[in-house]
Formats: structure tokens, sequence, C-alpha cells
């Protein structure tokens, strides 16, 4: 009996990407082989966490040499599944959603649009970086026909619980929502939810945090100073 592979956290597996887009830069720079020193500074965390995340994996390098770049990025590839292509929908055909269906680096990366669907008949029948725009009531149909198992909720946040709906209703088992709104799914559904709004939050944060310390500086300190 073949031997079950271990699970790997959550939060190595969001990791993972960020590793594997550094060592194809590296790689094509003529890297090869890498510490894991060098992986944990190039991804912002420390080198005790990327051996522990590429352990998942079976892989634990070499002292003194590290790891060999181009083993380390196939056997990334192959853990999150980018070995073959995964057919995406994209429900909602706005300005974000247009975008999304123009992306290169979506087919770069193994992801290709098999469809983009939406409600608007003035969008019906347009046609995005060579996809035709086709209603919502054919949504099953190309999922079914493409065997398309990621679906993109790109519609405005009152629409988004009814796009993520049909999607599983479809056959839908993994979806990346982009809406403004928190998606009700089943358990057997896998979201990840991308926002931008609350992202340009947490960046004014640190920026606030940036101009209070500026302005927080004496101009003229006299600590040191004999009285």
């Amino acid at each position: 009996m073949a031997q079950s592979r271990r699970r790997i956290p959550e939060a190595s597996v969001i990791r993972l990407p960020v590793y594997l887009r550094i060592l194809i830069e590296q790689f094509e720079q003529q890297v090869d082989n890498i510490s894991s020193e060098r992986l944990a500074e190039l991804a912002g965390v420390n080198a005790a966490k990327v051996r522990k995340d590429l352990s998942y994996l079976g892989s634990y390098g070499t002292r003194g040499v590290g790891y060999e770049a181009e083993y380390l990025i196939y056997q990334i590839r192959r853990e999150l599944g980018l070995t073959h292509d995964w057919p995406v929908v994209i429900v909602g055909a706005g300005n974000l959603g247009q975008a999304l269906a123009g992306y290169g680096g979506f087919s770069e990366r193994g992801f290709h649009v098999a469809g983009i669907v939406d409600v608007d008949d003035n969008k019906i029948g347009s046609v995005i970086a060579g996809i035709r725009i086709r209603a919502l009531d054919e949504l099953a149909k190309i999922v079914s026909g493409h065997e398309v198992v990621i679906g993109v909720v790109a519609t405005p946040a009152d629409a988004a619980q009814d796009a993520a709906d049909r999607l599983i209703a479809a056959g839908i088992t993994s979806i990346l929502n982009f809406a403004p709104a928190v998606l009700s799914v089943p358990a057997s559904v896998v979201v990840r939810k991308v926002d931008l709004a609350t992202e340009l939050q947490v960046l004014s944060y640190y920026e606030q945090r940036r101009l209070t310390a500026l302005h927080s500086v004496p101009t003229g300190s006299t600590r040191g100073a004999s009285a």
C-alpha cells in the first residue's frame, strides 16, 4: 500500500508560491544551488521556517551546498499541482473581470481562462483577450465542457453569494473571491479571498505609523548636554 502524503499546513502552502517565484528568478540568473538562509532573506522569512516548509516536500538540502534550485522548483510545482494546466472560469465581466481575463500571468503559471460569464446583455457576446463573454446561464455548460474546478468571483458584493452558489452548483470546488463579501460555502469547497480594499487599508496603517514617527522626532534634542 502506498504511504499517504503528509498534509502541509496552510501557512506553509501559502509560502510555497513565494519560494517558487524566487527560485525561478534565481535559476534564470544561473544560480544552481541556494541556501535556506538566502532563500529566507529573499522571501522575508527566517531560515528555520524555510527549512521546515521544504521538509514537508521531503527536501532537506545538503549541508554546505544548500538546495538544488531546479529540482526544488520541480518539487514545489508538483506539490502545488502546477505540473498540468487548470482551467478557470470567471463570473463577472466588469473592469476587474476583464482585467483578470486578459492577465497573461495566469497562463504562464498553468491556469487558462476557459470562460467568462456575466448577466449584462451589453457585455455578453463581447470578446476579451480572445474569450467571448457568455451569459451566466451558460456557466454549467462551460464548467462541464472544460472540466473546470476553479472559479473566480469578480462581481459586485451583492452578487457574490449568488455567483458562488452557481459555481458550486456547476461543480466548482475551489473559488477565488475578489468581491468585498464573505461567502457561505460547504466545507468541501475551498475559498481564497483577495480583498484589495483591505490590503490598502493595511498599507495605510503602516504609512500612518511612518508619518507619526517622523513628526514625533525632536528637532533639537538636548539629551546628554550638561546643565
